[in-house]
Parts: C-alpha cells; structure tokens; sequence
C-alpha cells in the first residue's frame, strides 16, 4: 500500500475509533454511576408505578431527574433510545486499525523471528482466531460459573487472561502481544452489547408492547455483563495507550505485568463504583498507588555496560544508523517524525536511541535490519562516551 495513503487510513481510522470509544466508555460509565447513585423514589406514585430508584443531577446550566424501573413503566416511551452503535463502531474501527497497522504489515509489526517463526498469514489467522476464541471461552465461562458466584468468576477469568497474555507474549512481537490482549478483551466487551445486553434489551421491549410481564433473567445477565465491561475498560485503555513505552510491552515479564495492571485498574473502578454510592474507601487508591510504583521499580531497565572501551566515532553511529534504522527513520513519512538524515539529528536522539535500542531492544521492532548485538553495544559505548 502506498505510504501517504496508509498515513490517511492510520489518522481517519483512529480518529473514529478514538470518538466512538469516548462516546462508548462515557456512556457505559455514566449509566454505571447512575445504577449505583440511585434513590429510592420519593413519591408514592412513582414506587407504585414501578420506579425502582432515582437520581438528581445539575450539569450543562440545567437539572436533570432520572429514573430506573425495576422492569418496565405500564406504557412504551417514545422515543426509546437505544445505546449500541458507540459500541459497534468503536470495534470496527479498531479493527480496521489492526488491519492497516498490523495485518496488512504483518511481517514487520506482528511477527518478531526472534520470539515465534510464523509466517505473516500465520500470525494473522492466529490472531483473528484469538479474537473469536477470547469471546467464547469467556461466554462459556460465564454461563457455567457466573450465576453461581461473580468473585469465582472474576478470579478464573483473570488465570484466563494472565494465559492469553502470556500465549501473545509467545507468538507476537512485544508490541503486538499487547494490542491482541486488548483487542481480544474490546471483542469480549462489543460481544456482551451484541450477544447479549441488546438481545435482553429487545426482549424487555417486546414484552412491553404485548403487555406482559417481562423475563427478569435476561435482564440481570446483562447487567451483570455491562459490569463486566465496566471493569474491562481500563485494561484495554492500557493497552491502547502503552505502545508507546518499550520498557513495559517489552519487559522480559511483560504478560505479568499486564495482569497486574489489569487488577490495578479494576480497582481503581472498584474505588469510583464505591464513590457513586456514597462510600469513600481510601485505602484503595493509595495501594493502587503503592503498586504503580513498586511496578515502575521493577520495570526500571538495567543499563547494561558497554564491552567496547576504545572511543566510537560519530561516523561509526551513522553507519550503524544508516544500515539498520534510517530504512524508516527517514524522509517526511518518518515514524513520528523522527528522522536520522544527519549526525547533528542522531546526536539530539541519543537518549531515545540508548532507550529503544539499547535498553529495550525494542527498535528495530521485530529486528526486521537485522542488528547485531555488536552494534547494540557499539551504539551503547557511544552514548556512554558522550557523558
């Protein structure tokens, strides 16, 4: 595919998806806090008439009343708004993104020789595959354990999210191992709105225009499910976001650092879920902190000392440069544009260099040049030298 155009499809694409996943994740949590923050209604009428529980808000120089049936009032509203297209737009955009970044450049971005000998369409068919397996191991989970207890649930699914971070870490490039974790947990969370939280929201509704009692058990599958999404979000922002940090994605534990990230997070939801029903539970946050930092310790690259003690000339870096980065690393399309054209260029990035190269050894990724321990260390005595 042509570079420019790929850029255009890179920047359209993750703009829609960043929008639907903004409009999805606001949606989803507000009516979270909104189910936690409700009231039993005050007025008679209103219990009588089947409100289970309201809310009082003031946003945007106005007051707002909310209120939630236990089933469904005696009479169909209109209009009805439905909450499912942020969902299914955000999937298919990320998606489309997999496929533009990762797919369509697998050779490069998803496979790692080093880490698994796959072919391009190997790794690609593993990683659809991965998807669709995510989703259906976790639905079979949830029908065969769910209903007897959620804390079961939420400790088997993560075991089963700590082997599927680990089996990407297996067959993917680091970077990519993350991504596929994340798009598999974002399939799981589009699947609950497809397969299940729309399906019991059209039962509740048709039940309501023949005018008769609605089915319970659908409808508490899918809250239950809805809050599973609740606490699937911030892993999968994470995994979105952490692309850009070779020293996490690319830590020799890096699948046991995404675990551990995932219950930090899902603490941090269990804090704000605490805070929309009133209670104030501030141990959490302040061991959720304490973790951050005893991971940023553990993450801390080693800095590893040169073997090479004899001076190393700029034009040796630029060779080393030339052969094994400028490859992407050069002209207006330039990876970030960061460009290694001219030694005043590498000397300004000598610190990145150390890091991506060095340290991480995350660049080239998938060491697609094939750069040679002794240029690493070559690359790592310069630095050194430079003070």
């Amino acid at each position: 595919m042509d570079p420019y155009l790929r850029d255009v499809l890179d920047v359209c694409i993750r703009m829609l998806h960043v929008i639907a996943g903004i409009a999805w994740i606001g949606a989803s949590f507000y009516f979270v806090r909104l189910d936690l923050a409700l009231r039993p209604p005050k007025e008679r009428g209103d219990a009588e008439a089947g409100v289970a529980g309201e809310f009082w808000g003031v946003h945007g120089g106005g007051l707002y009343h909310s209120r939630k049936y236990r089933l469904a009032p005696a009479e169909m509203p209109e209009p009805l708004h439905w909450f499912k297209w942020e969902a299914y737009t955000t999937w298919l955009s990320g998606f489309a993104l997999l496929v533009v970044l990762y797919y369509l450049d697998a050779d490069v971005r998803l496979v790692d020789p080093q880490v698994a000998d796959l072919a391009a369409w190997q790794a690609v068919a593993v990683s659809v595959g991965g998807l669709a397996l995510g989703w259906v191991v976790y639905d079979l989970l949830c029908r065969a354990v769910g209903a007897r207890s959620q804390i079961l649930l939420a400790v088997v699914g993560t075991g089963l999210v700590a082997i599927a971070a680990w089996g990407a870490g297996e067959l993917f490039a680091p970077r990519a191992a993350y991504l596929q974790v994340g798009a598999m947990l974002g399939t799981i969370m589009v699947a609950n709105v497809l397969f299940v939280i729309i399906p019991a929201h059209r039962k509740l509704v048709a039940a309501m225009e023949e005018k008769r009692e609605p089915d319970p058990t659908p409808l508490l599958r899918a809250k239950n499910r809805s809050v599973h999404n609740n606490y699937l979000t911030l892993p999968v922002l994470f995994t979105m976001l952490i692309g850009h940090f070779a020293f996490v994605f690319g830590a020799d534990e890096a699948w046991l650092v995404f675990v551990l990230v995932a219950v930090l997070t899902a603490f941090i939801r269990v804090f704000f879920n605490f805070w929309h029903t009133g209670r104030r539970v501030w141990w959490i946050p302040v061991a959720a902190g304490v973790g951050i930092v005893a991971l940023a310790v553990w993450l801390e690259p080693d800095t590893p000392a040169p073997t090479r003690t004899d001076p190393v000339s700029i034009a040796e870096v630029q060779g080393v440069i030339a052969e094994r980065c400028a490859t992407c690393h050069s002209g207006v399309s330039a990876p970030l544009g960061i460009t290694f054209e001219t030694a005043e260029q590498i000397e300004a990035r000598a610190d990145d260099i150390e890091r991506q190269a060095v340290l991480t050894r995350a660049m080239p990724p998938g060491n697609a040049t094939g750069i040679t321990d002794e240029e690493r260390d070559l690359l790592a005595a310069w630095v050194a030298q430079r003070g």
